[in-house]
């Protein structure tokens, strides 16, 4: 449901916004991707899925459909994908933020996600690309009360000059005294993303974020270190709160995710009245283990709405364990179908299955 533009803004999503095309593999479960996509064969397929896709599709669709009042900002072409994207952002909010251009296309990406493998994806950046700082509309972030970007490893002027504009957005962000969140994405060590220093990138840009929310893998890539443990999740957290974020969850996919706060200190520097909520949380962490998923379809979306559940639960002033339950709840319910956002439960339905008992996967040891 789009809510009207006199209530108050919940929060702005910004970052990649792209269309996702989704073969569906109808082949027996795989071990190996070499087993389903044969060179020289005719491999048959089932349905193509379209849905909207990247951080601005997804984390801002989902917190639309959890109840937020959302403004998106991403830039998109005036093309037929940019018209799909336009019509799915339509079902539940404006596109008076979004910037369409005429000179470059839609960024697409197709994902390749066979039942037992885990997915991959085919990626065209279009206007991700030429996506900068400058593009944010402040006045209306600053109307808001949680700012959201996603995916800077993919975003060619948000990953040059060491973070430079990524960092100085969060700083603007900041400066206009609303709460920040930061996403990362998967990055594919053989590119020119792979060959940057993301320490540097983190180190720039960390002191101004509040809410750092990565997953284990690209964590793992960025430090450089294995994230198999309980003390190793801890350490890493430990590092990302030491460069300036004030809390840090990795999403650690079927394991589930790891949530921890930085010191009263440092949350006491959260702008706004969101630091009412978050302040409790100083000093604490946790290990919260996956809620198992009836069937797994795709985990496409499955991280973004981690997030989008996370930074709802947050607007509404929910406590430490709601926050990361409902987090993990959410990732676990995007598995079970194909479609990211429409077939999504909302909060309240979330909230039902972990009290009725939703069974808890063994987590990490």
């Amino acid at each position: 449901m789009i809510m009207s533009a006199e209530q108050t803004i919940d929060a702005v999503i910004a970052g990649v916004a792209d269309l996702d095309y989704a073969p569906t593999f109808i082949n027996d479960r795989a071990s190996d991707v070499r087993d389903v996509l044969i060179p020289s064969a005719t491999i048959l397929m089932g349905e193509l899925k379209i849905h909207p896709g990247g951080c601005v599709s997804n984390t801002g669709l989902a917190m639309a459909r959890f109840g937020m009042n959302v403004r998106l900002i991403g830039k998109i072409g005036n093309d037929e994908s940019g018209r799909i994207l336009s019509d799915f952002y339509r079902k539940y909010t404006t596109l008076d933020s979004m910037i369409f251009s005429e000179t470059e296309g839609t960024s697409y990406s197709i994902v390749v996600a066979p039942e037992g493998i885990d997915r991959f994806f085919l990626h065209f950046p279009g206007g991700n690309d030429t996506f900068g700082a400058d593009d944010i509309d402040y006045e209306l972030v600053k109307k808001a009360r949680l700012f959201h970007f996603g995916y800077p490893p993919v975003m060619r002027r948000f990953r040059s000059n060491n973070g430079a504009e990524l960092a100085e957005m969060f700083r603007r962000v900041h400066e206009a005294g609303v709460v920040s969140s930061l996403d990362t994405c998967g990055i594919d060590e053989g590119s020119e993303a792979g060959r940057l220093d993301w320490m540097a990138i983190l180190r720039n840009t960390l002191p101004h974020v509040d809410l750092f929310v990565p997953s284990a893998e690209e964590t793992s890539f960025i430090f450089k270190r294995s994230l198999d443990t309980p003390e190793a999740l801890s350490e890493t957290a430990k590092d990302a709160m030491e460069m300036g974020a004030a809390i840090v969850m990795i999403k650690c996919g079927s394991r589930g995710l790891y949530l921890a706060a930085a010191d009263k200190e440092r949350l006491e520097k959260i702008p706004g009245e969101l630091k009412k909520t978050l302040l409790p949380w100083a000093g604490r962490s946790a290990f919260i283990p996956v809620f198992v998923p009836d069937r797994i379809l795709s985990a496409n979306g499955a991280g973004d709405t981690c997030i989008a559940a996370f930074l709802s639960a947050i607007l509404k002033g929910w406590t430490f364990e709601k926050c990361a339950d409902i987090a993990a709840a959410a990732g676990a319910a995007c598995c079970e179908h194909y479609d990211i956002v429409e077939t999504l439960p909302n909060l309240k339905e979330l909230k039902e299955r972990i009290e009725n008992g939703w069974k808890r996967g063994a987590g990490i040891n």
